[in-house]
């Protein structure tokens, strides 16, 4: 199974409180960003287009327990930026454990070897690496040639010392859904716990604004990849949500479900945009017009948003309000969705975007590997 059956109940029993009490809105992740510095300077990223003062700062582990602690969610994905870079990621990890909240330490893996004995295996803690595909289109999304097998040999490291490992993955437009399984293959064949993918979000500040996928061919996509599903696939995410990506399962946006939290305070409305801040995750609650969000909304930076930091919470939501959900999600934990129209997209000719760019070399060498200190 991919999610472990004390994270599932730990989960499960945290939003049934919720629904008790008659909460409407709830956090269900906490994204807490405690820097934006990287060692990788990905196209498709709009995190770490700041200033060098900027990228130079972090959060201190006593900012970052008081964040977990005010907004009461039951996991933290820790995004960044590298968090591996944080010269104080080992205390920030260990605190979060301490307080027995299941951790996602999201890493592109290129220090996960040298920095592994700064943590000891847990239930709470999983590595979740940013694995793009295979070989040629990962190292082409990272702009790092030789990226993939630097990750390959992160995740090997990490399973092999018994941490729980998971990857994640962001499909652009021009992504081949045939290699995309086949990279699923590459990945259970690692002993990886499962993996996340989701559709990339047209960050305003990404240097590569054409490969974005639009709503239609995102599902266009998923139905390709995600139909006829092998049996040893394994995906730590909701199952809804993979529905929802296929097409099969319509959803509001739940922006509340993952708040933001990072060197500026609280993001609003949600971990893509970034329109203020909240001093208070009470006031980022309270005072953000949550109406102006989402596909409903109209707001045009809304209109092609599938991204799981969106919609997974409502998923998870759609599980636990009614015996409808439960049982929906049940079948579809166990489906393996045949489909002969799928089967028929997968022999669509397709021409990645990798075969007709150059590979732009963003960093290389040893030097721009290392930690640097704020």
């Amino acid at each position: 199974m991919a999610v472990p059956i004390s994270q599932m109940w730990t989960v499960a029993s945290y939003v049934l409180r919720q629904r008790i009490a008659g909460r409407k809105r709830y956090p269900l992740v906490l994204m807490l960003e405690p820097l934006f510095r990287c060692n990788l300077a990905c196209a498709g990223c709009g995190k770490i287009q700041y200033p060098a003062h900027i990228l130079k700062q972090h959060l201190t582990p006593e900012e970052c327990f008081k964040a977990v602690e005010e907004c009461g969610a039951p996991m933290v994905s820790i995004p960044g930026g590298e968090p591996l870079l944080h010269p104080e990621i080992d205390k920030i990890v260990e605190g979060l454990v301490a307080r027995k909240k299941y951790i996602y330490l999201c890493t592109n893996a290129l220090l996960l070897k040298q920095k592994i004995d700064l943590f000891k295996p847990s239930k709470y803690l999983t590595f979740s690496v940013h694995m793009d595909g295979q070989r040629e289109h990962h190292d082409f999304s990272v702009c790092l040639e030789g990226g993939y097998d630097m990750a390959l040999a992160g995740i090997k490291e990490a399973v092999a010392r018994g941490f729980r490992v998971t990857t994640n993955t962001t499909l652009f437009d021009g992504a081949d859904a045939n290699s995309v399984r086949g990279f699923f293959d590459e990945m259970m064949a690692l002993g990886v716990e499962g993996m996340m993918v989701s559709p990339g979000y047209s960050y305003d500040k990404a240097p590569d604004q054409q490969h974005f996928l639009g709503r239609a061919r995102t599902r266009h996509l998923f139905r390709a990849i995600l139909s006829n599903r092998k049996k040893d696939w394994r995906f730590n995410m909701s199952p809804l949500f993979l529905e929802f990506l296929m097409g099969k399962r319509d959803y509001r946006c739940t922006p509340w479900g993952m708040p933001t939290f990072n060197l500026f305070g609280w993001q609003k409305p949600c971990y893509l945009l970034q329109d203020g801040y909240a001093d208070t995750f009470a006031e980022l609650m309270d005072a953000t017009a949550w109406e102006d969000y989402g596909t409903e909304s109209g707001n045009p930076k809304c209109a092609n948003c599938m991204v799981h930091s969106g919609y997974e919470a409502s998923a998870v939501h759609d599980n636990f309000g009614s015996l409808r959900g439960f049982l929906a999600t049940v079948r579809a934990t166990f489906a393996k969705y045949p489909d002969r129209g799928a089967l028929e997209l997968l022999r669509e000719p397709v021409k990645p975007v990798h075969a007709h760019n150059p590979l732009v070399q963003i960093a290389n060498g040893a030097a721009e590997l290392e930690e640097t200190s704020a």
